[in-house]
């Protein structure tokens, strides 16, 4: 089961992660997402448990619970919606814009 952390301190790391729900069973993965420019975490990861029924005990252990001075929010990650690609751009995210078609440019 994938299992969704908000709310996470900047200095949160995926050693902390794995180490918190391993208390709770078997840990296949951890990630703690960081923007990609500055390196720095976005506040919010993703651990991986193979055991449904271990992954909803530390679900409902740990949300809510303190993390280096943040009270976590865990739950069941949702999977991603078909045609969502972040970036927060409008026009798909690419640059140049202008509001013209083919972004901006003249021909």
């Amino acid at each position: 089961m994938n299992i969704y952390i908000g709310n996470l301190s900047r200095d949160v790391t995926e050693d902390d992660l794995r180490h918190a729900f391993e208390a709770f069973g078997e840990v296949s993965s951890s990630n703690v997402i960081k923007d990609r420019f500055s390196g720095e975490s976005k506040g919010f990861g993703f651990v991986e448990m193979p055991s449904k029924e271990e992954a909803q005990n530390a679900i409902q252990s740990l949300n809510g619970k303190e993390m280096k001075g943040r009270n976590l929010t865990v739950n069941e990650a949702r999977p991603r919606t078909e045609g969502h690609r972040g970036g927060g751009r409008p026009g798909g995210g690419r640059p140049g814009g202008g509001g013209r078609p083919g972004g901006g440019r003249r021909y």
